[in-house]
């Protein structure tokens, strides 16, 4: 695949203040310019990428949406989060409901969309795909999360991006900036109506010294929706940023996550819970980089793919020579429960300095059948064993989530989807 399915035509006719207009133009002149990724390349190896449908995505939100109600998916994720340190919603890429928070506003906080470019590429500097760099060329409305050193807030933010036109393409953009020793919970949830659609969202994270940084991203898109996914962390000294992603929606549904831990000290922790049912793939890719001595990273993810669903799941962790000292771990433990299913598990390893500690675990298998066993030699019908079993497999990856407030969500998709692929859960007690 090389052919372009976007132009420079598509930022002109984009709706926006000045500085980004102009910014919108620069970078489509160097989006045209990067080759879109085929299954050559490592890092799209096992991908879908060559049945990328650019055809069916003929628009980009130029204006404000509709005046109304909030769209149905987007009530509901806010009720279920309960409360939160305001939120910003957009539909088809455009900003459509922004509620600040009265705490945070007197703390100093930032929460809107981006009033200029300067917080904009703050840590992808440079666009490592094509997908990445039609996100700097056609966000229509880039959203800045800026908190000041020292603050401290309990109550999340939240940014839900709904899709909800068909042909739409949509580059949501969320920018954080963590000041020095501040502590605050970011969840970040993608939603859409049953549309032919595609989001392209990059979010970047930029952790300053002892600053702790807890954020969750929940992707529940529709069943016809592509998504083509990076989030990008800088970790600073003494710094913690714990986030995870849950992946249950999509027909292709790509996520990219780079964490980079770059000062002395810095922590990184990422966490997934990712579930593939009917023909969907989930494409996870993870990047963590430790350039800082005595850095510590922990990945732990756990999957599960049904009917005819496939998973990718491809890891690297690279210590560089200056980090010395560093703890890096990896996990990806997958269950397939169909025979029809398929899950790839490919961790990596690339160490430049021999004063660390790194491992990796991999595994990919149906349902452990002694657990099976034990259920069923206590009165437990198969079905239902299977649903605790699976269920159990989840709750430990869930217990991982940093935002406690999102766990719900997540825990109620995936009880929806395991009630269909397996069994109802009423019929495992």
């Amino acid at each position: 695949m090389s052919a372009q399915p976007f132009t420079a035509e598509f930022a002109e006719g984009l709706a926006g203040p000045e500085w980004l207009r102009a910014r919108r133009a620069a970078r489509a002149a160097l989006a045209a310019g990067v080759e879109m990724p085929t299954v050559g390349a490592e890092e799209w190896r096992y991908s879908r990428i060559g049945d990328f449908p650019a055809a069916d995505f003929t628009t980009v939100a130029t204006g404000a949406p509709a005046a109304g109600a909030l769209p149905a998916p987007v009530a509901a994720v806010l009720a279920g989060l309960g409360d939160h340190c305001g939120h910003i919603v957009t539909v088809d890429g455009v900003v459509a409901a922004h509620m600040g928070c009265a705490d945070a506003a007197a703390a100093g906080v930032t929460f809107a969309p981006a009033a200029d470019g300067e917080l904009l590429a703050i840590v992808m500097a440079e666009a490592h795909d094509a997908f990445a760099a039609w996100n700097d060329a056609l966000t229509v409305a880039p959203i800045v999360l800026d908190v000041p050193a020292g603050v401290e807030l309990t109550a999340p933010f939240v940014v839900v991006h709904h899709l909800g036109t068909d042909g739409a393409a949509s580059f949501p953009r969320l920018v954080v900036r963590a000041g020095a020793n501040s502590s605050f919970s970011v969840v970040e949830v993608h939603v859409s109506d049953d549309v032919r659609a595609l989001s392209a969202p990059v979010t970047e994270l930029a952790v300053g010294p002892a600053a702790r940084v807890r954020h969750t991203v929940v992707q529940d898109l529709g069943p016809r929706v592509w998504q083509v996914g990076s989030m990008l962390a800088d970790v600073g000294q003494e710094a913690t940023w714990s986030s995870a992603v849950a992946a249950l929606g999509g027909e292709y549904a790509r996520m990219r996550v780079d964490c980079r831990l770059v000062g002395r000290g810095s922590t990184g922790n990422v966490a997934s819970a990712y579930l593939g049912s009917r023909s969907q793939m989930i494409d996870l890719r993870t990047y963590q980089e430790h350039l800082g001595a005595d850095t510590t990273s922990d990945l732990y993810f756990k999957g599960a793919v049904g009917e005819r669903s496939h998973s990718v799941y491809t890891g690297l962790i690279r210590i560089r020579p200056g980090a010395r000292g560093a703890n890096a771990v990896q996990a990806n433990r997958v269950i397939k429960l169909s025979d029809d299913a398929w899950a790839e598990s490919v961790p990596n390893l690339e160490i430049e300095n021999n004063d660390v500690r790194c491992a990796h675990a991999s595994t990919v298998g149906p349902v452990d059948p002694d657990q099976r066993f034990y259920l069923e030699s206590r009165g437990v019908p198969p079905k239902a064993a299977d649903r605790l079993i699976v269920g159990g497999f989840f709750d430990d990856a869930l217990d991982h989530f940093p935002v406690p407030e999102a766990v719900t969500l997540v825990r109620d998709r995936l009880d929806a989807v395991l009630d269909r692929e397996v069994a109802p859960l009423g019929s495992a007690r």
